[in-house]
């Protein structure tokens, strides 16, 4: 996709996305007003979608992302990441936990790991499906960390059971 595609199909889901316009205000309420100089698009190396880098703001790769569902849920992901950073001063990304439990949350509650999205990975388990997912997409991207590498799997589950029950700001899974 093309830079200027990406980012009308970025503004659209700002506007028009409601997870995304409530982690929007989750962030006002945590003491972190963003807008949408929050975002932008770039070309990006490998195969990531997006990141969170603070305190810049949350990068879509525009050379990665096709679907207007992919762009609202790789939004959401980093809005995850975002209000992680803005609720918790002590976060350090450099610590395989922290950055371990954000990666959990995200996974969680973005819908990275929708029924809909697995299958089209060609993940098709039923028992307990959603939290091998969370599981397997935070490993992979703790992994990415470079103080992380080789350590992701251990960080993720020494940090699942609390940080996957921690879906603040909401209520329960979206």
């Amino acid at each position: 996709m093309k830079d200027e595609e990406a980012e009308k199909k970025l503004s659209y889901a700002l506007n028009r996305c409601t997870t995304i316009k409530f982690m929007m205000d989750a962030m006002e309420k945590a003491g972190c007003k963003i807008d949408h100089s929050f975002f932008r698009t770039e070309k990006c190396d490998g195969q990531i979608e997006g990141g969170f880098r603070p305190p810049d703001g949350v990068v879509l790769c525009s050379n990665n992302l096709g679907t207007w569902d992919q762009i609202s849920t790789t939004v959401t992901h980093e809005l995850v990441h975002a209000y992680d950073h803005c609720r918790a001063k002590d976060l350090d990304w450099s610590n395989c936990h922290h950055h371990a439990c954000s990666e959990v949350r995200a996974a969680n509650l973005s819908g990275d790991c929708n029924f809909l999205q697995e299958f089209n990975r060609g993940n098709f388990g039923l028992k307990n499906q959603h939290q091998v997912c969370v599981k397997r997409r935070a490993e992979l991207s703790v992994n990415m960390n470079p103080n992380c590498k080789g350590r992701a799997k251990e960080a993720v589950n020494a940090v699942f059971d609390t940080c996957f029950k921690d879906t603040a700001p909401f209520d329960r899974i979206p």
